[in-house]
């Protein structure tokens, strides 16, 4: 399996973890950075660098709208 597909493969696996277990993937991931001594790419990360982040994470495509505007005003 090429690395490409690992990485495909790890992206869809995590996106079905529960919260808590995405939360100790994290961990272990800055935990293997630090033993090899890798910088994580966001920690010297400027304020315009973090909102658009966020609101690259809040306006992804992939994500499904449970419900409409219409919906929602009616309840």
């Amino acid at each position: 399996m090429t690395t490409v597909a690992i990485r495909e493969q790890l992206h869809r696996q995590i996106d079905q973890l529960p919260d808590d277990v995405v939360e100790q993937v994290a961990d272990f991931t800055l935990f293997v950075m630090a033993r090899r001594r890798l910088v994580p790419d966001y920690a010297d990360w400027d304020d315009a660098q973090w909102r658009d982040f966020a609101l690259g994470q809040l306006y992804r495509e992939d994500d499904e709208v449970e419900y409409s505007l219409a919906e929602w005003l009616q309840k």
